[in-house]
């Protein structure tokens, strides 16, 4: 019973009685109270309090921020796709694999998501992504030198190697795209070593403030060209105040028909470096160097700006500052990190 519910009741107890007195009968009168005896009453209406989630800035209940993220490897190549569930992951980190395609680091925090997928293996590179953000890390299964690269990483490993466990299979999904999870189940299978709470990765803009870092121009559209056989393109939506993904010049659907769409896009120039090992179809596989230093793009609310992007240890946050140097401060939402090669072509209209 609330407390209103209580004070009512309080307040109609006098009355109940006195009926029930006079229906039987019994002459004695039950005083009335008066106006000096009642104490006065006030009633409160509790403020729901909220936090800002370390990874979109958004307003949630605190106990949406106070567990691990879960890092999860999904594929994005013309047979992953549609995925599952990549639209309320906290941050995308997109980087270039073998073969021309390319793959998502996709960071679930503040929200859960019941089926993510298709889970694909680790590389090299993701190490040095997921050791900044701790918690638990998901992919399928690696080779001895992708595995031997997470031996020091600070995440609790979760993959098929040790057993299908947390993960799923749906129906009409063939392998090696076949492997599904939900962040629940796959951060519950992290056990105690995957139970840290991510730093904040991004300074956030206040409400109302409006995104102006130095040199800031408007921008309507970025594409950006992984080369081989990935280009993906970002369009500002005014309306839905979103950017909307295109992939190979259709837009990117998930699997239930919604569009991937990002409250933030930042295109994070990165080289790459081979790594000494090819996959089965005979393509070198290559590292991104997410660790250093180099030029970006950041794309917040129709538009641009130039950036550097720092990293100083696989376990650092990456820092974006404009031209004069300061931080460079996003919109409350999600964001996608593209890693294409320096080289590569990324044009902003």
């Amino acid at each position: 019973m609330t407390f209103r519910a209580r004070a009512l009741a309080a307040a109609l107890l006098p009355a109940v009685v006195l009926g029930a007195c006079s229906g039987g009968g019994d002459d004695e009168k039950v005083p009335a109270a008066s106006a000096g005896d009642a104490a006065e009453e006030t009633t409160t209406t509790a403020v729901p309090v909220t936090v800002a989630a370390p990874l979109t800035g958004v307003q949630v209940d605190p106990g949406a921020v106070n567990r691990s993220a879960v890092s999860i490897k999904v594929d994005n190549s013309p047979q992953g796709r549609p995925q599952a569930g990549l639209d309320t992951a906290d941050v995308i980190f997109e980087e270039k694999v073998e073969g021309g395609v390319t793959r998502f680091v996709a960071v679930y925090h503040s929200q859960d998501e019941d089926l993510v997928g298709p889970i694909r293996s680790l590389r090299t590179t993701d190490p040095a992504i997921v050791s900044a953000l701790g918690g638990v890390f998901v992919f399928s299964d690696g080779v001895a030198i992708t595995l031997k690269g997470l031996k020091n990483a600070p995440v609790a490993v979760v993959s098929e190697r040790q057993g299908a466990g947390p993960f799923t299979y749906p129906k009409g999904r063939k392998r090696p795209w076949a492997t599904f999870g939900s962040t629940d189940d796959l951060r519950e299978a992290g056990g105690e070593k995957g139970k840290q709470v991510p730093p904040a990765f991004f300074p956030f803009l206040a409400e109302g403030e409006a995104f102006a870092p130095s040199g800031a121009l408007p921008a309507s559209k970025v594409t950006v060209d992984f080369g081989g056989r990935t280009s993906a393109m970002l369009e500002w939506d005014a309306v839905s105040k979103k950017w909307l993904r295109t992939t190979n010049g259709a837009p990117h659907n998930l699997s239930d028909g919604s569009r991937l769409s990002f409250t933030n896009v930042i295109v994070q120039k990165t080289p790459y470096r081979p790594v000494g090992y090819h996959d089965s179809a005979g393509n070198w596989v290559d590292e991104a160097v997410v660790v250093g230093s180099g030029d970006a793009i950041v794309l917040v609310d129709g538009k641009q700006a130039k950036a550097r992007w720092t990293k100083s240890s696989a376990t650092a946050v990456t820092t974006y500052t404009d031209l004069a140097g300061a931080p460079i401060r996003l919109s409350p939402g999600n964001t996608l990190v593209l890693l294409p090669p320096p080289a590569n072509a990324a044009t902003v209209v």
